[in-house]
């Protein structure tokens, strides 16, 4: 497709040097790469994405990439959030569909970030998409860390929560494995407009409680998207998820 048509898609990858657990892990090597090459280099591999690029504040992130051939936007060091980063790195691109991908998910499926830009461009009165993963883990369904959401019969998201939902009341609905819990994985698409509305919305309280900043925009009455991956998370926010990263990527052989 040609750039600037009313598809085309970009990949937007928020990369900040700080961190409070990992600083720098942005740049973190990993299989001879900084860590956020790996996400850049598997955005750019799904089938709907035309460009992508790395937002980024600091020259120590832009400095490791640039001689790799990533494509680094400079941004403001005062965004609040990394959906700040981005709205300001869509404010100035003419692209419709705007793919946030976060930059410390560097074995990203590719396929994901298709089925989430699949589903947003086939609900046309929707502004925005994301994912989600059928838990099998026992534990993930009480993990705080592990946000989950409920949708309805329409595959649009009722709730996202850290609290385990739906709350099965009733012990006969225990029994076996009722496979009715969710894992939302952080990948987003957003039609651009809405992307810059959003980034101008008040916090609201639900997404305070929660700290889930999707939650602003069921609060203001939109609707999500959502679709569904066998895609697990492998996010890296500690130096032993890098091990564990760098360990699986040595087992696959890739």
């Amino acid at each position: 497709m040609v750039v600037g048509t009313p598809l085309h898609v970009l990949a937007v990858i928020p990369a900040r040097y700080a961190s409070t657990r990992f600083p720098g892990k942005m740049i973190a090597p990993l299989a001879g790469k900084p860590l956020v090459w790996h996400t850049y280099t598997r955005a750019c591999q799904a089938a709907s994405v035309h460009r992508a690029v790395v937002a980024t504040d600091d020259e120590r992130i832009a400095d490791a990439l640039r001689p790799l051939g990533v494509a680094v936007v400079m941004t403001r060091a005062d965004h609040a959030s990394g959906t700040d980063r981005i709205a300001e790195v869509a404010a100035g691109d003419s692209a419709a569909i705007v793919v946030n991908v976060q930059g410390d998910e560097p074995l990203i499926s590719p396929a994901t970030v298709d089925a989430a830009v699949n589903a947003l461009l086939a609900a046309p009165e929707a502004p925005m998409s994301t994912v989600r993963r059928r838990i099998t883990e026992p534990s993930a369904i009480s993990d705080p860390n592990v946000v989950k959401v409920v949708c309805d019969g329409r595959g649009r998201a009722l709730y996202f929560s850290r609290h385990p939902i739906p709350y099965i009341r009733d012990e006969a609905d225990r029994r076996g494995d009722p496979q009715c819990h969710w894992q939302h994985i952080g990948l987003y698409v957003y039609r651009r407009d809405f992307l810059l509305r959003y980034a101008q919305m008040e916090q609201t309280p639900l997404e305070r409680f929660e700290k889930l900043e999707q939650l602003r925009v069921l609060e203001n009455g939109y609707s999500i998207v959502v679709a569904d991956t066998e895609h697990r998370c492998l996010g890296v926010d500690t130096p032993e998820d890098l091990e564990r990263v760098r360990g699986w990527i040595e087992e696959k052989g890739l």
